[in-house]
């Protein structure tokens, strides 16, 4: 618990996410929980929509571990960039990364959050989009880019809260969603169950 925080957590809450940056916010915030990652199928169904597969895959993993904490609170999200129609996942390689990269610069996409609370039968989703637009930069920074590591495990190969900030020209709507959790909606949501509330 930090002794300034915003928030305390009433009731236990259980984080079905491995991402360190999530972890971070709700430290923040002064709220008290345990994480328990989820191992889920992340396909993506056939002409699923971005905001469809983001909720799905939310509440996936929300239910794989809910399922073991039946009396917690569970928080679980998946954040996805889409560019012009297709989704982009996390790179399989830098390869793959320097590809993702090139694809997105100098022009605007679109990431998506979904994000579920689930305890029994009572189920909390949200979806938040924002507009990201990147600047032009050449290959050789791309490249230098993903040789620092970062983007590797990155939904659209980059972190706009580390070194990858310097892509960024613009942005419409919310950061913290950029980032993979969508804080505002999140808190909201976690008042309104009574999770949390303020210190």
């Amino acid at each position: 618990m930090q002794p300034h925080s915003c928030f305390h957590t009433v009731v236990e809450l259980v984080l079905a996410s491995a991402s360190p940056r999530r972890q971070r916010f709700l430290h923040e915030l002064g709220l008290d929980f345990t994480v328990q990652p989820a191992d889920v199928d992340e396909s993506l169904t056939p002409g699923e929509l971005p905001a469809v597969f983001v909720r799905r895959l939310a509440e996936d993993k929300a239910r794989a571990v809910a399922g073991m904490r039946l009396a917690a609170w569970v928080l679980a999200a998946d954040t996805i960039v889409e560019v012009e129609g297709e989704i982009l996942g996390k790179p399989v390689d830098g390869a793959d990364a320097v590809r993702l990269l090139q694809k997105l610069r100098n022009r605007w996409h679109a990431v998506w959050t979904g994000f579920c609370l689930m305890r029994g039968q009572a189920v909390v989703t949200g979806v938040v989009r924002s507009e990201v637009r990147f600047g032009d930069f050449s290959d050789a920074v791309c490249a230098a880019y993903v040789a620092t590591g970062e983007p590797l495990d990155k939904a659209g190969a980059y972190g706009i809260q580390g070194k990858g900030a310097f892509l960024i020209r613009e942005i419409k709507g919310s950061y913290s969603n950029v980032v993979g959790l969508p804080l505002h909606e999140v808190v909201d949501a976690l008042l309104a169950q009574r999770i949390i509330e303020p210190r």
